[in-house]
């Protein structure tokens, strides 16, 4: 009975089942083998609130406004840029860009208020 009880369980393997002992107590086991970060909420989470970001630039914020956060944030799939750089893409003064980035980013929060990843 014993037998036949093991034979079922030969195909079993532990994910703790040492694969290769190390001189000095150091094991090898099949969880460190095929080990897999497990962050695939994290990423949902952060793919959400990308998109929510996205949606509240387009729908809440004036064209000059939403020009100045997509280049400053990288948001167009190109390196974000400094403000400096802006400024003399649009013809206006670096402190200037600070003060529409500022009031922009102010929307943002408020249109992203309660929302939780």
């Amino acid at each position: 009975m014993y037998f036949r009880a093991q034979k079922k369980l030969q195909g079993e393997v532990s994910l703790a089942d040492t694969l290769e002992s190390g001189g000095e107590g150091g094991s090898l086991s099949l969880m460190d083998v095929i080990a897999v970060d497990d962050n695939m909420l994290e990423e949902l989470d952060t793919r959400d609130a990308c998109q929510k970001v996205r949606r509240c630039v387009d729908t809440c914020l004036t064209p000059r406004e939403r020009t100045i956060i997509v280049r400053r944030y990288g948001l167009d799939d190109r390196p974000p840029q400094t403000q400096r750089e802006i400024a003399a893409q649009c013809g206006i003064s670096r402190s200037y860009v600070s003060r529409i980035e500022k009031r922009a980013l102010e929307k943002l929060e408020d249109a992203m208020q309660g929302w939780r990843p």
